[in-house]
């Protein structure tokens, strides 16, 4: 493929941290990619909640299939604008490797118990996970990934003034240039993570009948979708007319990011892939109103769906159970395994302990933190 003059290219990669020959038979973005993949973290995500927790139905969104659905929009994107497909591809699947079970309620208090600490930011730890914690290889931690692939997964909310913990440590060994943007393949792939969520979210919510057609046909774009797939598609089940409604929102929210992309390109007539990390603003965007049409779907599903009361009470408990595994671990570190209790150290209320506690707790899946609770707090239960 011809890929524009602003797109990253494969020959002019900034390597890897550690050195390594190249792929006779691959470029250094799908070896990437192809390392995430096979990475432990990335299985994990199978059993890591999206919206709803694992064991509440076998069709909902996972962490897993999430990551999917981003990367097949963001290849899409990236193949109409002749970018490179593999690094967005790459950058998709591996954005939510840092997330720790239960979604963001466990994120929220991972993030509550670390305060003390530096905090917990789901992002950083993607990146401290390829960096770090992922031990596949004789030669180093991590995954050694590209320079570009680390840019983007660090900056994948766009420029860090400034950075977390871990993110600021590694940039003084590895530096990302963390003041500017990405580049337009990361900024695909954090767009393609928006279309994913807006969209699976509904067909989920729809699924679980935390709302119906009806409530949802004064949304913008939604409701015409909607409509129109009502109009092709007369009489048919409801399961039919829903994916019907979301293909189409789906369709209309690419469609919208790269006629935008395009125009932003446009303006500013970038020479190179440098030249998208020096401008003043992302290139890679929604129209304003479609900008303004993901607000609203994003309110509603807030108010539907994510602070649903059935959601609600699992928060509470998925909260409760992260909160307390932290306390436990971190206030007992012989209660870890041996070898995290190597990592954490024997002495309590260290920042060495709490890191490597959040290390080991956002690694777990919903159904180990479950069982690793249990273990702890229940005597008939064997350790």
């Amino acid at each position: 493929m011809n890929r524009a003059q602003w797109a990253v290219r494969p020959e002019t990669s900034r390597g890897r941290l550690h050195p390594e020959p190249e792929a006779p038979t691959r470029s250094p973005y799908q070896r990437d990619r192809d390392r995430i993949i096979h990475s432990s973290a990335f299985r994990k995500l199978q059993y890591k909640t999206q919206v709803f927790v694992n064991h509440e139905g076998d069709f909902y969104r996972t962490r897993l299939t999430h990551s999917i659905e981003v990367a097949q929009i963001a290849r899409s994107i990236a193949r109409e604008l002749r970018l490179d497909e593999d690094l967005a591809e790459a950058l998709a699947l591996a954005h939510d490797l840092g997330h720790p079970p239960f979604g963001h309620a466990g994120e929220d208090a991972l993030a509550a118990a670390m305060k003390p600490f530096g905090g917990f930011d789901h992002n950083a730890q993607s990146l401290r996970v390829v960096t770090l914690l992922e031990s596949r290889y004789a030669a180093f931690d991590g995954l050694n990934l590209t320079w570009e692939t680390l840019e983007g997964l660090a900056k994948h909310n766009g420029p860090l003034r400034k950075p977390p913990p871990y993110v600021a440590e590694y940039d003084e060994r590895h530096p990302l240039d963390l003041a500017t943007h990405a580049s337009v393949e990361a900024q695909v792939a954090a767009l393609a993570d928006d279309i994913a969520y807006h969209s699976h979210d509904l067909d989920d919510g729809l699924r679980a009948r935390m709302f119906g057609t009806e409530d949802i046909r004064h949304l913008p774009v939604v409701g015409d979708a909607l409509a129109a797939a009502g109009r092709a598609s007369l009489d048919v089940p409801p399961p039919r007319l829903r994916h019907e409604t979301i293909r189409r929102v789906i369709n209309v929210l690419v469609t919208d990011v790269i006629e935008e992309t395009r125009r932003r390109i446009a303006a500013l007539d970038p020479v190179d892939a440098d030249a998208i990390r020096r401008a003043r603003a992302p290139v890679v965007a929604f129209s304003p109103a479609m900008a303004e049409a993901n607000r609203v779907i994003k309110e509603f599903l807030y108010a539907h769906m994510y602070r649903h009361w059935r959601q609600n009470r699992m928060h509470y408990k998925a909260r409760r159970i992260t909160a307390e595994l932290f306390g436990l671990l971190h206030d007992n570190p012989g209660l870890l395994p041996d070898d995290w209790r190597a990592r954490a150290g024997e002495s309590p209320g260290t920042q060495r302990g709490a890191t490597m506690v959040a290390d080991y707790i956002a690694g777990m899946t919903d159904r180990f933190a479950m069982d690793e609770h249990l273990r702890l707090t229940d005597i008939s239960v064997s350790g």
